[in-house]
């Protein structure tokens, strides 16, 4: 393996220091001037596209549709589910001045939408016909954090809310556990993160519900990073907003309800399962730069026209405009243009770096941080013998003697 990047913590010395120094390190979030707040930068947002991209299609699966509520909630309907405005009281973001003067009634910053959701819900559900209904959200919500974590434990974080409602309670406990299993298959067929999924206990369960279901991650340290949660409502927050529907006998009923989510918490739980010593590590479906290819060059731009067709690369290039591209010369830009490469599996996003003031060591080390999931180094002899080093692939198939290889290359 690649001696390890200096800049970063070792992850068995002090895992919180090494969790910080990667986050940084490959430029995925930096704290907000509020404490508890989080500046999600290019590199990390796109993580969290990427597991929307994916997530959303299982969402839709399940029969939800997105829609957007308000951010502010006036405090009386949270008001109108007891054990719900207690469990929330202490994280509450209260808004009582706003345009110069002090409201009328005060609003919540939406630490969650049950309530507001709830309200429209009473408007819409009217009959059996109008049952099921799923509605999701992909929103911000606020919950005042007084230790915050980036990513793990923030007062603003990013996440999907879906919330249901149903004619039996067989009906709603079946989507409870459907939308668990969504998210224990999401976890661990495409994070590769695997953990245990129960039930939470009668004091841990969610404020207004009659059964809290969940999937719980072992960090490195011991801790236990919270993955999702499905919540079995029952009818306490029907009652709460008087969401009835008039059955086929023409009876009137109260629905029963469900609601479910998954947080950008996931991300931190990525870094925690998959990173190392040497940074970022991501697995390929959520990684938004798989391939990155260090051009091994003198300054002439002649040779950038070359390296694009060495190992007949233009024949699984697709022009997709996918690829980025970073600093360096305009030429490089022109020559490589905008592609990806293709798979079987999914499309493969490419990166041609050209960092002409930085030295060869310099840039395969902020590579290696960031972790692209195939490095190739590409100069005059590969290009002569029309092939390509993977290093990540060597490391892992020759180890100690690829190192002794790469070492010598860069000295």
């Amino acid at each position: 393996m690649l001696s390890q990047v200096k800049s970063i913590t070792k992850k068995s010395d002090d895992i919180s220091g090494w969790y910080n120094d990667v986050i940084e390190k490959a430029k995925l979030a930096e704290h907000g001037p509020v404490k508890g707040t989080m500046i999600i930068r290019p590199y990390g947002y796109a993580i969290w596209e990427a597991i929307q991209k994916g997530l959303d299609i299982k969402i839709k699966g399940l029969g939800a549709q997105n829609a957007y509520f308000p951010l502010f909630i006036p405090y009386s309907f949270l008001e109108k589910e007891k054990t719900h405005v207690k469990g929330f009281s202490p994280e509450l973001a209260v808004v009582t001045h706003a345009g110069g003067e002090e409201l009328k009634e005060a609003v919540v910053v939406r630490p969650t939408s049950e309530t507001i959701m709830y309200d429209a819900y009473s408007r819409w559900i009217q009959s059996f016909r109008d049952l099921p209904l799923a509605i999701n959200q992909w929103n911000n919500v606020v919950r005042w954090e007084k230790r915050p974590y980036m990513f793990l434990r923030t007062t603003e974080f990013l996440w999907q809310e879906g919330h249901t409602a149903h004619q039996t309670t067989q009906e709603a406990q079946q989507m409870t556990e459907d939308a668990l299993e969504m998210y224990v298959d999401f976890y661990q067929q495409t994070l590769g993160i695997f953990g245990y999924a129960g039930k939470k206990s009668e004091t841990e369960k969610f404020a207004g519900a009659d059964q809290t279901l969940t999937y719980e991650i072992l960090a490195p340290d011991g801790k236990v990073i919270q993955g999702c949660t499905s919540h079995n409502l029952g009818q306490n927050f029907a009652k709460a907003f008087n969401i009835k529907y008039q059955s086929k006998e023409g009876k009137e009923e109260y629905v029963w309800q469900t609601s479910w989510g998954y947080t950008a918490r996931s991300i931190g739980a990525l870094i925690m399962a998959h990173g190392d010593d040497n940074g970022l590590i991501l697995p390929l479906y959520i990684a938004s730069v798989q391939v990155v290819i260090i051009p091994i060059l003198s300054k002439e731009s002649i040779y950038l026209r070359k390296v694009y067709a060495t190992c007949g690369i233009e024949e699984i290039l697709s022009d997709t405009g996918r690829t980025e591209f970073v600093g360096g010369r305009q030429e490089a830009k022109d020559y490589f243009d905008l592609y990806t490469l293709s798979s079987v599996f999914m499309p493969l996003s490419k990166f041609v770096e050209d960092f002409c003031d930085q030295s060869e060591k310099e840039r395969v080390i902020i590579w290696h941080s960031r972790y692209d999931r195939m490095r190739t180094k590409t100069g005059l002899l590969d290009i002569r013998t029309n092939s390509v080093l993977d290093t990540k692939v060597m490391e892992k198939h020759f180890g100690s003697e690829i190192q002794k290889l790469i070492e010598k290359e860069m000295n």
